[in-house]
C-alpha cells in the first residue's frame, strides 16, 4: 500500500510541474521567450513595479478611447458620462496616478511646464468661462506634441457639441482663459 501512495504523490507532483511549466512556442527556445519585466510597456500598460510610469502614448490612447461620452456634472464614469476633472481623473486612475475631482486642484498637481513644451499626456487647465474669470475653471489632457499647436481632449459642457472631444488652443476662447500645463507623467 505504501508503494501505492508513493507513486500516487509522484504522479501528482509530475502532473502539477508539466502543467505549470511555461508553454514554449513551436520553432522556439524558452531563453527567446521575453519574460514580464523584458515586455515594453505598450504590452502591458500598467505593471506591477510601482517605480514604472505609463507612457504618455498610452495615456492619450486611453483618453481617446473616451471621446464622444456624454458630458455629466460631477460625473467620472463613462457610464454616467464626465465633467471635465472627473474625465481627467478617470484617466489617469486607470494609470493607477491619483488625481483630484477638482478642477481648481488640478493647478497644483505635478510641476509646471511652459505651453510651447506640453506633450501628450499633459494636463492643460483654463479658467472658466466668464471674462473675469481667474480661477480655474476647466482641465483636459493635452494631445499634440510639442511645436504643434496645442491641441487637448476633455469633456466640455458647451451647449454645442458636449462631451468628450478634442479642441485646440490657438485662435479659439482657450486661449484667453489659459492657465497653466501641468506634467504629472
Amino acid at each position: 500500500m505504501r508503494y501505492i501512495w508513493i507513486t500516487f504523490v509522484a504522479l501528482a507532483a509530475l502532473m502539477i510541474g508539466v502543467f505549470s511549466w511555461p508553454k514554449q512556442q513551436p520553432g522556439s527556445s524558452l531563453k527567446n521567450q521575453p519574460n514580464r519585466e523584458q515586455l515594453p510597456m505598450e504590452s502591458a500598460v500598467w505593471t506591477s513595479n510601482r517605480s514604472a510610469k505609463p507612457l504618455p502614448d498610452s495615456v492619450v490612447r486611453f483618453a481617446m478611447q473616451q471621446l464622444g461620452t456624454n458630458y455629466c456634472y460631477a460625473g467620472n464614469t463613462p457610464a454616467t458620462g464626465f465633467d471635465c476633472s472627473g474625465f481627467v481623473q478617470y484617466v489617469f486612475n486607470q494609470f493607477k496616478i491619483e488625481i483630484p475631482h477638482s478642477t481648481s486642484l488640478l493647478i497644483s498637481v505635478g510641476r509646471s511646464v511652459g505651453r510651447t513644451q506640453a506633450r501628450p499626456g499633459d494636463i492643460v487647465v483654463f479658467t472658466g468661462t466668464a471674462a473675469t474669470a481667474t480661477t480655474p475653471g476647466h482641465a483636459g489632457i493635452v494631445v499634440s506634441e510639442p511645436g504643434q499647436p496645442l491641441r487637448f481632449i476633455h469633456s466640455s459642457s458647451a451647449r454645442r457639441e458636449s462631451g468628450v472631444k478634442i479642441s485646440q488652443v490657438e485662435g479659439t476662447d482657450y486661449e484667453r482663459r489659459f492657465m497653466d500645463v501641468r506634467r504629472v507623467l
